[in-house]
């Protein structure tokens, strides 16, 4: 397989349901949707190479799970790319489950957190944020019409920012940083 055919140099592409010969612009809601999903793919990787061994949940290591994501983001990407594919619903119950076991191992809290903490934990609240504009895309996508996105892809899409935000609250309680809330001082 070449790294490249020049085929996209004019800005178009093909993609699993263009008839034959068929070329679609790389402007078009569907490339903008699949490169927000390819990024945050990338970023969860990021994550997964950072995770600590002994980071595990439910019979789960951290990898698998992140791993576990990543085929999802993938099969919500062949579904956006025009193929028959779609999250699920025992998939996002998963994460629901997930989600909801997690927030009973952390204290509650009431307000917003500043990010940090450890390296870890940071990389997974990019991996939050950047979510949920890949899910906004998503839903961008599916409202213009140009493809239909199956509600369980859409649920799954809307559960990964509470799952990344819980497994960022996981690991640093596990590393036992205080959580802080922001200030919201004026500055002078």
């Amino acid at each position: 397989m070449a790294f490249f055919t020049g085929k996209g140099d004019k800005g178009t592409t093909k993609l699993f349901d263009t008839p034959s010969g068929a070329r679609v612009l790389k402007s078009s809601p569907i490339f903008e949707c699949l490169g927000q999903l390819d990024e945050l793919n990338t970023i969860i990787g990021w994550c997964k190479v950072a995770c600590p061994d002994d980071f595990r949940f439910q019979e789960q290591s951290g990898r698998e799970l992140l791993h576990d994501v990543q085929d999802h983001l993938f099969t919500i990407q062949a579904e956006a790319a025009g193929a028959p594919k779609s999250v699920p619903q025992s998939s996002i119950e998963k994460v629901s489950s997930l989600i909801n076991g997690i927030e009973k191992e952390l204290p509650e809290i009431k307000t917003f957190l500043v990010p940090g903490g450890t390296e870890f934990s940071a990389r997974l609240d990019i991996a939050r944020a950047l979510s949920r504009r890949a899910e906004r895309r998503l839903v961008t996508l599916h409202e213009s019409g140009e493809r239909a996105i199956s509600e369980s892809s859409r649920a799954y899409a809307n559960r990964l920012s509470s799952l990344f935000y819980a497994l960022t609250r996981l690991a640093n309680h596990r590393a036992s940083i205080v959580e802080q809330a922001p200030s919201y001082r004026d500055i002078e």
